[in-house]
């Protein structure tokens, strides 16, 4: 049997706030080096020699995912002035075809008929052409103007997400323009489709400027809109739902700030529609004459507000008092004859539907909140571009409900099946059940727990589990619907999400106590589900896996090195493993503008000696790890391979040192980002692998 490849040690000196470190692997900081690339060909040649007995395993998995997936398949069709606009997939190819068919020629939502496209398609983007010539094809932005007749699309074929700009003539497919490269991936139309805006990125991969585009022009001339120089900041640029203004976007982790320009005037300059205050979070919606405002100006947990869509300043907005304190408001969208308010409550999602009434004071009728019957899972709304709509689009599912997309009727309160994604084969849905456990953490707080199995599977302590986490950034981990996940569920496992402090589960303050300072309660609260699971008998002590990406993985790798005996296996996805070198190199993506989530070890001790208390890379110890995977992307700007890179080397080195060492696999799409391959085939058969290792495992 292969040998694991071996990393050369070539100890560097760091030295902040008189702690001196010596990393060993400080040299893969280059990641276009010949050896690096070396290093992560031989894990991956590895990795596949070790799994090789596992070939028929993965190849039944993937077979098992396609017989359940409706290959050739179309989305809700969206009306759109005269167009329904529609993607679709053909059976065997790996991207989507976006198209559009006239609302004259299908007074009714088109459909599929027999496989084929609707009669009178015209296609869009044909990201099966696009793609191609390329190991990697990834669409940032597609977009058609205002008045219908020019599509702008923004591709990625390294992985990098870097986009480059194309505008094509729908009507003849003529590409009008196409010099415009390495945008940050944000997009907004002027009104006459004469001009565009995109944002562009800095040396740290932040996206800091808008500029302006004369469509048919040289991307020299292009005018620079906003510059934001203070690092903690992000741009973004888009289009209202009516295309009549465009948004300028501007936020840290903590703060945020939007401007507004008319897009009928593209060479106008943008007004301020409240300056930015420190802390203050807002979001904004135009609709009509006016704006809507969500803020935590008042409330930790945000309300909403009204103010003139000329406002430029807080003063201007009033309270609609639509939601309690103790609803986390996380948007509104306004439509003519509603509004639609978005909320977290009781660690689930909802949608608060308000009736217009201008005989109000305050313009605003009743409100209702819209009930799908399902007390776990995820209701948010869905796609909704006309504002003069009596009904709303809506989106629910759980782990038992596969992904439902209905109309609401928001004044008959009804609902009309538009789509649910239908699962092939003999999957009798009815055989699996789901509910909600609680765990309790360290200091007593009550974590959450979502977990699905098969309705045969009892907890006797004997069932196989994978736990799932992530708990960062305020991202929740709601309940969704999983075709894949089934090959695990037929085969007698339990699925669980652990939804731990960090994400806005239970409200903002379960975001702000899992951040910074308090960024030990994420770790500890997962190794509270996971004694959870195997103490109520859901799950066998010795079968319990766990799960995590990026942020997520960080919380792998801490949880690996705080609890290493609670977990036979864990898969860290393209993981923040060397999160405390990252952050205290302003030069690096993940940094300036994450102090406000990890705190500024370069500038702050407590913060230094906390992060390295806990990041994965500066805690490997000689135990007894349990089985890992630990996959990565080779363009991946988000979470360089460096880091994973680091870590797996660290833990085999420490290995030398431990008795029957568990199996470390390390695999990196040399040919993907941060969100692993683009194609769905080749995504399903990278899933199919990591499930068959899985499943090994555990077994």
């Amino acid at each position: 049997m292969q040998h694991p490849p071996t990393a050369r040690r070539d100890p560097v000196a760091r030295e902040h706030h008189g702690d001196r470190v010596d990393d060993p692997y400080a040299w893969m900081a280059d990641r276009d080096s010949d050896e690096l690339r070396e290093l992560l060909v031989a894990e991956n040649a590895h990795a596949t020699e070790r799994t090789e007995h596992l070939r028929p395993l993965a190849e039944q998995v993937f077979e098992e995912f396609r017989s359940r997936i409706e290959e050739t398949d179309l989305s809700v069709p969206v009306r759109h002035d005269r167009w329904w606009y529609y993607s679709r997939t053909v059976e065997g190819e790996q991207y989507a075809v976006e198209a559009r068919v006239l609302v004259a020629d299908h007074p009714q939502r088109p459909t599929l008929d027999a496989g084929r496209p609707p009669v009178g398609e015209q296609v869009l983007l044909d990201q099966n052409e696009e793609g191609r010539d390329h190991e990697f094809f990834a669409v940032g932005v597609s977009e058609v103007s205002p008045s219908g007749d020019l599509l702008a699309y923004a591709v990625d074929v390294v992985g990098d997400e870097r986009y480059d700009v194309r505008v094509r003539r729908i009507e003849d497919g003529v590409v009008l323009d196409d010099v415009v490269r390495r945008t940050g991936g944000s997009f907004a139309w002027s009104l006459d489709a004469g001009h565009f805006f995109y944002t562009r990125v800095d040396d740290a991969w932040r996206p800091h400027q808008v500029w302006r585009h004369e469509v048919g022009t040289s991307a020299e001339a292009d005018v620079l809109v906003h510059e934001e120089a203070d690092e903690r900041f992000f741009v973004g640029v888009g289009t209202s739902r009516d295309d009549r203004l465009v948004i300028i976007a501007i936020g840290s982790k903590t703060t945020s700030e939007f401007r507004l320009l008319e897009a009928d005037a593209p060479m106008g300059t943008p007004r301020v529609v409240a300056e930015r205050r420190q802390g203050v979070e807002y979001d904004i919606e135009p609709f009509g004459d006016q704006l809507l405002v969500t803020h935590n100006a008042n409330r930790v947990n945000f309300e909403l507000a009204t103010a003139p869509v000329t406002s430029t300043t807080v003063d201007d907005w009033v309270p609609l008092g639509v939601t309690t304190e103790d609803e986390y408001v996380t948007g509104a969208e306004g439509f003519d004859d509603f509004i639609a308010v978005s909320l977290r409550r009781e660690g689930g999602t909802g949608v608060r539907v308000v009736l217009r009434d201008p005989t109000a004071p305050n313009g605003l009728g009743e409100s209702h909140d819209i009930a799908v019957g399902e007390p776990i899972g995820t209701l948010h709304v869905g796609v909704n571009p006309e504002a003069d709509t009596p009904t709303l689009q809506v989106v629910h599912e759980s782990l038992v409900t596969p992904r439902t997309v209905e109309d609401y009727d928001v004044r008959a309160r009804t609902f009309t099946l538009l789509k649910q994604q239908h699962v092939r084969g003999d999957v009798d849905l009815a055989q699996y059940r789901q509910r909600r456990e609680w765990a309790t953490a360290p200091d007593g707080t009550r974590v959450p727990i979502s977990v699905v199995h098969r309705h045969d599977v009892t907890a006797d302590g004997t069932a196989p589990g994978l736990l799932n986490a992530y708990g960062a950034y305020g991202i929740s981990s709601d309940p969704w619907f999983s075709v894949l996940r089934l090959s695990l569920l037929d085969r007698g496992w339990v699925f669980a999400i652990a939804h731990v402090r960090g994400g806005s589960e239970m409200g903002r303050s379960w975001y702000d106590d899992g951040k910074l300072e308090a960024k030990p309660n994420t770790f500890t609260d997962l190794v509270a589900c996971a004694d959870h699971l195997v103490e109520s008998g859901i799950v066998a002590p010795d079968r319990l896996a766990a799960e995590g990406g990026s942020a997520g993985g960080l919380l792998m790798g801490a949880v690996v090195n705080l609890a290493p005996e609670r977990f036979r296996f864990v898969h860290a996805q393209v993981p923040f493993v060397d999160a405390l070198t990252t952050v205290l190199d302003p030069s690096l993506p993940l940094t300036v503008v994450e102090w406000e989530e990890w705190g500024n070890p370069l500038e702050d001790p407590t913060a230094y000696a906390l992060m390295k208390s806990y990041s994965p890379y500066d805690n490997v110890r000689p135990t007894r790890h349990p089985s890992l995977l630990v996959t990565a992307g080779l363009d991946d700007t988000r979470v360089y391979v460096t880091e994973p890179a680091k870590w797996v080397a660290a833990l085999r080195h420490a290995d030398l040192d431990v008795d029957d060492p568990s199996q470390i696999l390390f695999r990196t799409e040399m040919a993907a980002g941060h969100g692993g391959r683009s194609g769905r085939y080749d995504l399903w058969r990278e899933w199919a692998w990591e499930t068959a290792v899985l499943i090994d495992q555990t077994s």
